[in-house]
């Protein structure tokens, strides 16, 4: 995992903050970085595959490309998302070695793009939260509470997130 300076420096986004996507789970706020950030789209008719992993809803058709859909509140041992006006898609590309890996993510509404200093980042609590540890890449502290910057490469590591053997249902890029 990539440490957090690693993530949230001055060489990275020119200065000493990122921009960082930021959007509800329920009534709590969660960013990820906006260069992982590929589009947003309006939630709309996801396939359902059987046998599928709890926290992948499905697939969606994006210009031709299959992309699995993880939702973030089942992912994180919640219920599934009650579908909203406000609900929406993130779709997100994760690099790997070889390729880039193509992911939607189901999440309650999205908010704003924040410039979030690298000073008011701290790095996760070691207990006491409602999510994994390695979910959390840090804690960004804002005027009204913490945003919890997510660790994308673990939220929605494919091997954890049980694929199926065979090809898995997921959009690359080469």
């Amino acid at each position: 995992m990539p440490s957090l300076n690693q993530v949230i420096t001055p060489e990275r986004e020119g200065g000493d903050q990122t921009q960082c996507l930021t959007f509800q789970l329920g009534e709590e706020m969660f960013a990820v970085p906006i260069l992982n950030v590929r589009e947003i789209i309006e939630h709309g008719h996801i396939t359902v595959v059987p046998m599928m992993p709890d926290a992948i809803r499905g697939v969606i058709n994006l210009r031709g490309a299959v992309v699995p859909v993880v939702d973030l509140n089942r992912r994180f041992g919640r219920g599934h998302t009650k579908e909203g006006k406000r609900t929406c898609i993130v779709i997100v590309e994760i690099p790997r070695d070889t390729e880039t890996l193509v992911v939607g993510m189901m999440v309650d509404a999205v908010s704003e793009v924040l410039d979030i200093p690298a000073s008011q980042v701290e790095p996760p609590p070691a207990f006491g939260t409602h999510l994994r540890t390695d979910f959390i890449q840090g804690m960004a502290k804002m005027e009204d509470g913490f945003i919890v910057l997510l660790a994308l490469a673990h939220v929605l590591s494919d091997e954890e997130l049980a694929q199926l053997p065979g090809d898995p249902p997921v959009a690359t890029v080469h």
